[in-house]
């Protein structure tokens, strides 16, 4: 089993399209897929049309496995489960404060769906804090959204910084290129630059697209509605180079 996250700092750089659409696109090369949706704005659950999570107690590893367990829903494409947002996450970080080697327990946690699932994606909020530590010592990759901007490229920065000082795996940062619009000079320039300053960048970039935009009026991924759109070759050319880079 993988464990692959959806990270940024910045928000609206197309985080949640990607969960959402490379879960979709696992699911549909016959990879045994859950969505665990922890962003507390729940758009993943809302794009699957799923119903919001049951409160449940988080109050050890166990009762949190069990908790996310009971909340697993199908969603309406096979292979993939979706484990809906609930405001409840919220108590996550005083969960895992309370726990020894409370930096690690969410891995400790999802190897326990080890045995139904081929790949964990995690579309994670947009911060850091005790529950995104975990969620980058539980992951096999980081894939990280950054568009061609300044202030993107800084948030970038700064991931990198902090995986620097907390003594994290450069190697998991998988940053790709978002909402990429060719005609801008500035885009042209950064996607030029970035990658020789930042290791890791996956070769595959989204262009930027109003299809993506229309998710929340179909409820649906992008893939799903308009296949042959460049936004959705897109997408599924960054989940075959995942593919081949986790062994999956």
């Amino acid at each position: 089993m993988k464990i692959l996250s959806c990270y940024s700092i910045k928000g609206g750089v197309g985080k949640t399209a990607l969960a959402v659409n490379l879960a979709f696109a696992l699911g549909e090369a016959g990879h045994r897929t859950l969505l665990l949706d922890l962003d507390p704005q729940g758009a993943a659950s809302f794009y699957f049309r799923v119903d919001g999570a049951d409160k449940f107690r988080m109050r050890d590893k166990q009762s949190l496995a069990e908790g996310l367990r009971r909340n697993i829903r199908e969603s309406d494409y096979p292979g993939l489960d979706v484990v809906p947002s609930h405001l409840g996450y919220r108590h996550f970080d005083i969960l895992l404060d309370g726990m020894s080697k409370r930096r690690s327990q969410l891995r400790r946690v999802l190897e326990e769906f080890k045995a139904d699932y081929d790949v964990i994606l995690i579309d994670c909020p947009p911060n850091i804090t005790l529950l995104s530590e975990n969620v980058f010592r539980a992951s096999d990759a980081i894939l990280v959204p950054v568009i061609p901007t300044v202030l993107s490229r800084r948030t970038l920065e700064q991931l990198a910084g902090f995986f620097k000082d907390q003594d994290l795996p450069a190697k998991l940062l998988r940053p790709f290129f978002s909402m990429v619009q060719k005609r801008s000079k500035m885009h042209r320039e950064i996607m030029e630059e970035l990658p020789a300053e930042q290791a890791g960048f996956l070769k595959t970039a989204i262009p930027f697209s109003a299809d993506v935009e229309k998710m929340g009026l179909h409820r649906m991924p992008l893939l799903a509605y308009a296949r042959a759109c460049e936004a959705a070759k897109a997408y599924r050319a960054l989940c075959q180079e995942i593919l081949s880079e986790s062994g999956l």
